[in-house]
């Protein structure tokens, strides 16, 4: 599998040439998907606010996403509130019979990302679970796990373009993510 770090683009600068390097090889793809993971050694705010953009990117594309509400580590403060609702919603979702009453009450939680509170519970928790997916249809398009150390997602040229141009107005680096061919 070969792997290319995007790299920001500032006007003339070399930067910007291995920016539209990467950005030809990807549309040369056409509108294929392009898989992009996150790099190790990202400071932990950076590592949240990575999940939320690239979550924000693909909220439109996103038809079902489930969460776990657990996590490797003690869930920061200013998410409790979410961890609570999600457990909640799996509650709901047990007498409402959607969900069996014998599931693991923490497990695979169904968000409706349409859903402007239930989509704000996924962008507080996906960087801190064990596990939290977005699909279109039969495809994964976000994969969060790890308690935030691994998130993977399939973006299109123009989502890749957006998921950019949000990095760096909240001033984390383009090289946060690898893009990685679909060649193997």
């Amino acid at each position: 599998m070969s792997a290319v770090t995007v790299t920001a683009a500032f006007p003339g600068g070399p930067e910007e040439a291995a920016h539209e390097k990467v950005m030809r090889a990807i549309n040369r793809n056409g509108d294929q998907n392009h898989e992009l993971v996150l790099v190790d050694g990202m400071s932990p705010a950076d590592v949240v606010l990575a999940h939320r953009a690239a979550l924000q990117v693909l909220r439109p594309c996103i038809e079902s996403a489930c969460l776990d509400a657990y996590s490797d580590d003690a869930w920061p403060p200013a998410v409790l509130h979410s961890y609570e609702r999600a457990l909640s919603l799996a509650r709901e979702s047990v007498a409402a019979g959607i969900r069996p009453r014998r599931a693991d009450p923490g497990m695979g939680i169904e968000i409706d990302v349409r859903d402007d509170a239930q989509f704000e519970l996924l962008l507080d928790l996906a960087a801190h679970t064990i596990n939290a997916e977005g699909w279109r249809g039969d495809q994964l398009v976000f994969g969060a796990s790890d308690s935030g150390t691994s998130l993977w997602i399939a973006v299109t040229a123009e989502q890749l373009a957006e998921l950019l141009s949000r990095l760096g107005a909240l001033g984390i680096p383009s090289t946060a993510f690898t893009v990685q061919s679909r060649d193997r």
